[in-house]
């Protein structure tokens, strides 16, 4: 049995963080946890370019053109929606969601999903601490994960290897 998984190390490869400005007192602290997941990663910062978006609902469009520029390894998105009295959380994370997904599909770039969904600011908070139990993070590490399995499934393939 053959067995291929990415590296937590990528160091030289680049990589787009789009983060959301809606809820920026939660956003900020997911890309400074991105940021330093990289950098752990062994990634430099002149790999790494972050984009701004307004909010949620833009992250998939900021994504899917970062991705079809060839630059980047891989792209991390990030964001944050807080349920509130009505059903725009609903449409806005689904949006979101499957937006980032189509993104990905339709350029072969990896893209990650650091959107917190949350009930309520103090769930927010909980998973944009500092550290690895940071989503941004957590985000960021999956980024790095998928990009360098990417980079190992498109190597050609030796003689004495199994083919899928």
């Amino acid at each position: 049995m053959l067995t291929v998984e990415g590296s937590q190390k990528a160091p030289g490869m680049k990589f787009a963080i789009v983060v959301s400005k809606f809820n920026d007192f939660i956003t900020d602290r997911l890309q400074s946890g991105a940021l330093e997941a990289l950098k752990s990663a062994g990634v430099g910062a002149d790999d790494v370019c972050v984009i701004k978006v307004p909010g949620a609902f833009e992250i998939p469009f900021a994504a899917k053109e970062a991705a079809t520029r060839g630059r980047f390894a891989a792209v991390v998105c990030l964001g944050c929606l807080i349920r509130g009295a009505t059903a725009h959380f609903e449409y806005i994370a689904s949006a979101c969601a499957h937006g980032i997904t189509e993104a990905a599909a339709a350029t072969g770039v990896p893209m990650t999903f650091g959107v917190l969904t949350t009930n309520s600011v103090e769930e927010a908070l909980d998973r944009s601490v500092d550290g690895p139990d940071n989503k941004g993070w957590e985000a960021a590490i999956a980024a790095v994960e998928m990009a360098t399995l990417q980079r190992t499934l498109r190597q050609p393939q030796r003689d004495d290897s199994i083919k899928a």
